[in-house]
């Protein structure tokens, strides 16, 4: 019996549905990079112009997750769903008609906004769904879901690309979520908004948007543009955010309830999700560099070698969730994160001495750690917080995980970049200060997130 099954009799069509739902995102991020030289010689632009049809997705999803979950807290999750995966659908296929670059990129934001609807909803609606004694094997199933989709993405979209066009790659997505669409009829009807659209803190979701527009292009542009816009960007993300502050203090129906960061439980999940989203993308972004150029791999090798994470995570998901039904969320979540620390550490020191077998176990326990924990926090997210605030405490679980990948694939690939002029003692050549000093950070990060988690433990 399924996973999903053992959740709950009965309800295998709505986490069939939920399950589509957290695909359609981690596809939608992953199977359109593969075509961007594709695209970028079909529209005549530079690759640098086509990279926007990467960014402009991100920065989306990125921006309107929190709105997203707070529609859902006051309209309805099910009617909210409803409509993110409506906005996925249209937007997706009007990226597979796009007659231009600008064309494209609009249709991606669009898309990107879907996404977020469903990236803010999925998890929060799995408590409405099954029983708290069975959340942990439900929120274990998504978990897999998200990785597997998000290691299908490129070899389906390369695949795609070859035999179809680059059309198809969007036309998939329309399809997958005009399917969901129909599915998500298998949810029972919403109770009675809690609030009118006319309540809904429009002002406090455009500075927040704008804010985190701000942080996310800052990082992902840092370096391919002048230092001067990229310092514009971080203070208009600082004001963003400062006033977004105020206004939240300020109003009677904010958009996030302030108070949920001040529970030790929230504040501590955010910041362990955040901190080990970093270190994972670390792995994405210094992983085929390393490969490359100093344990000399071809491009096909680092591929099945980046390959082992993403299906390490999409395996371990579903048991981790069982894990956390039957001892607790609290202590699988201290093993995921020590398994997580364990494996930044080793990844400093063992492919210098036993090269790619060294490199491979490193990253098993990496993405192994990143599994178990996430099964575990999602689970004592949702079980911390009311029914009335799990869409926007869903919402940011998402938005730390997209900040923690941006600033993962930016600053630690500038910290990479610098270690070979920073001189360690268990360094024995050049070729591996990058790697060892970059996942020295990733260690000390993932043991902040550690210790936050026991300061708020039960």
């Amino acid at each position: 019996m399924s996973a999903a099954a053992e959740a709950g009799s009965g309800r295998w069509p709505s986490l069939s549905v939920l399950g589509l739902a957290m695909l359609l995102p981690s596809l939608g991020t992953s199977i359109a990079n593969v075509a961007l030289p594709t695209l970028a010689a079909y529209f005549d632009v530079p690759m640098a112009g086509a990279q926007w049809i990467v960014i402009s997705y991100l920065l989306a999803m990125t921006s309107f997750i929190v709105g997203a979950g707070r529609l859902g807290d006051q309209l309805g999750k099910s009617r909210m769903l409803s409509a993110g995966i409506a906005v996925f659908a249209v937007a997706s296929a009007a990226a597979a008609i796009s007659p231009s670059l600008p064309f494209l990129v609009a249709a991606r934001i669009a898309q990107g906004a879907g996404a977020a609807v469903l990236m803010a909803l999925s998890i929060a609606m799995v408590g409405d769904i099954v029983p708290p004694h069975k959340t942990g094997t439900a929120m274990g199933w998504l978990g897999t879901i998200s990785a597997a989709g998000t290691a299908l993405g490129p070899s389906l979209g390369g695949l795609l690309l070859a035999t179809v066009g680059w059309h198809a790659i969007f036309l998939l997505l329309a399809l997958l979520g005009g399917v969901a669409w129909v599915l998500q009829r298998a949810f029972p009807s919403d109770s009675v908004p809690q609030a009118s659209v006319g309540s809904y803190d429009g002002t406090g979701m455009v500075l927040l948007a704008a804010s985190l527009a701000a942080v996310s292009a800052g990082a992902t542009l840092c370096g391919k543009v002048p230092v001067q816009l990229v310092l514009g960007l971080a203070v208009l993300a600082l004001l963003g955010l400062a006033g977004f502050v105020l206004h939240e203090l300020r109003t009677s129906v904010p958009l996030v309830q302030l108070g949920l960061l001040k529970q030790p439980k929230v504040s501590s999940g955010l910041y362990s999700m955040m901190a080990i989203s970093a270190v994972v993308m670390t792995t994405l972004v210094v992983g085929p560099f390393y490969l490359t150029e100093h344990l000399h791999l071809t491009p096909g090798q680092t591929g099945l070698v980046m390959s082992l994470g993403p299906v390490i995570a999409a395996l371990a998901g579903a048991p981790a969730g069982k894990l956390v039904d039957s001892i607790g969320a609290s202590r699988v979540l201290f093993v995921g994160l020590g398994t997580a620390l364990a494996g930044s550490v080793l990844m400093g020191i063992l492919p210098q001495r036993l090269g790619l077998t060294g490199y491979a176990a490193s990253l098993a326990l990496i993405t192994l750690g990143y599994a178990v924990f996430q099964a575990a926090n999602t689970t004592r997210l949702m079980h911390n917080v009311d029914k009335a605030h799990r869409g926007v405490t869903s919402a940011l679980l998402g938005l730390s995980r997209n900040l923690g990948l941006i600033g993962g694939a930016s600053v630690m690939g500038a910290v990479y970049a610098a270690g070979p002029a920073i001189a360690l003692p268990w360094t024995l050549a050049t070729d591996h200060s990058g790697l060892a000093v970059v996942f020295l950070v990733a260690a000390a990060v993932v043991a902040t997130a550690l210790a936050a988690s026991f300061i708020a433990k039960d």
